[in-house]
């Protein structure tokens, strides 16, 4: 026997390839991930913005000059464009003057569908002034200069990464939650048809048993990640996908659980109210639902707790959820938005880990 073990773990040594020194070797790779995912992108620091346009003709011979005078809510401020008109090639000074001193900026150019072109970026001097030269580029008729001055304040707001991971974490337990409750609805009167102690005395009932259980098993043994493949493609990609692939690992999961609740039961309420004469339906309702309610509570609380991290997990095949944006910040190497979405994951189900665990602790 330890023989077999022993040729069991070489062989699978080689058919796994387990290289440890590509691992050590890979290790230093794993810096700027680790470094990313230390600094997750949560806060992001308030700017303040002053922006001033004006026209600018391009397709025509170099000419002219446009000045404006233009009143923001830091003040009034003067732009000049010169030339007024320049053809592909021709240098475009740029001259702005009442901007906030030792400030950054930018020019941009922006067509008549309103696409903004970026464009030099440049300081504005102590007295509020400054000179920026470009090269206009090909095109013809009339254009409009941008120049934008931010610079930031003294406060912090949340980042537009956490708001928008908080919003697909809300969606992700909403999701993991619809999709448990439809699996109970369901799985329900599904349990009482896969436990052999209902079933057993007639051929009809034992066939219907082995069917049950034979389903929950195909159902528990697909994996949720295959069957979010295919409720995309059926429904689409979105949270619904999602929800219909919580739901059918979910019946398998639960009916055999709930199945192998019923089947513990004390028979003694069973044997003493089918000594009355009552029905089947009254056995189930009198004496075997009264003693698997605190299970089938505990049971689907477990459940649901094992359904939100499937569901961040479903988004990453397009089953929606955080999931789903967690993925495409990897496959941008954005590690410090991934952090967030990864961070945002944990405190979650270590919360709904707790809640869960203390309810059922009640219950029990």
């Amino acid at each position: 026997m330890i023989v077999v073990i022993v040729a069991a773990h070489v062989y699978g040594w080689h058919v796994t390839q387990i290289n440890l020194v590509e691992l050590v070797r890979g290790l230093p790779n794993m810096r700027h991930i680790v470094l990313g995912l230390l600094t997750p992108d949560l806060l992001e620091r308030v700017e303040a913005s002053l922006s001033a346009e004006a026209p600018l003709q391009l397709g025509c011979p170099a000419q002219g000059e446009i000045s404006r005078q233009i009143p923001t809510e830091h003040g009034l401020v003067g732009l000049t464009v010169r030339p007024a008109c320049a053809q592909a090639g021709d240098t475009v000074t740029v001259l702005g003057e009442g901007f906030p001193a030792g400030k950054e900026g930018q020019v941009f150019l922006v067509d008549r569908t309103g696409y903004s072109r970026p464009g030099p970026r440049f300081t504005v001097g102590p007295d509020g002034r400054f000179v920026q030269g470009f090269i206009a580029p090909a095109g013809s008729g009339e254009y409009r200069l941008r120049v934008v001055v931010r610079w930031p304040l003294n406060w912090w707001r949340p980042s537009e990464t956490l708001l928008l991971t908080a919003r697909l974490m809300v969606e992700t337990i909403f999701l993991a939650l619809m999709g448990t409750t439809l699996a109970v609805l369901i799985t329900l009167p599904l349990s009482f048809l896969g436990a052999r102690n209902l079933m057993r005395g007639s051929r009809v009932g034992m066939a219907l048993y082995y069917a049950t259980r034979t389903l929950f098993n195909v159902l528990r043994s697909v994996e949720v990640m295959i069957i979010a493949v295919i409720m995309v493609v059926v429904v689409g990609i979105g949270p619904f996908a999602g929800v219909l692939a919580i739901v059918v690992h979910s019946i398998g999961a639960l009916g055999k659980l709930y199945s192998e609740a019923i089947e513990g039961i004390d028979p003694g309420p069973i044997e003493a109210i089918t000594a009355t004469g009552a029905n089947r339906i009254q056995i189930i309702a009198y004496a075997v639902v009264p003693q698997v309610v605190p299970q089938f509570i505990a049971f689907t609380l477990y459940r649901w707790d094992i359904n939100v991290r499937m569901s961040t997990i479903i988004g990453f095949v397009g089953g929606g959820g955080i999931g789903y944006i967690l993925i495409q910040y990897i496959n941008l190497l954005q590690w410090n938005q991934a952090a967030t979405a990864i961070w945002l994951i944990t405190a979650v189900v270590m919360a709904m880990d707790l809640t869960s665990a203390l309810i059922r602790e009640r219950l029990a």
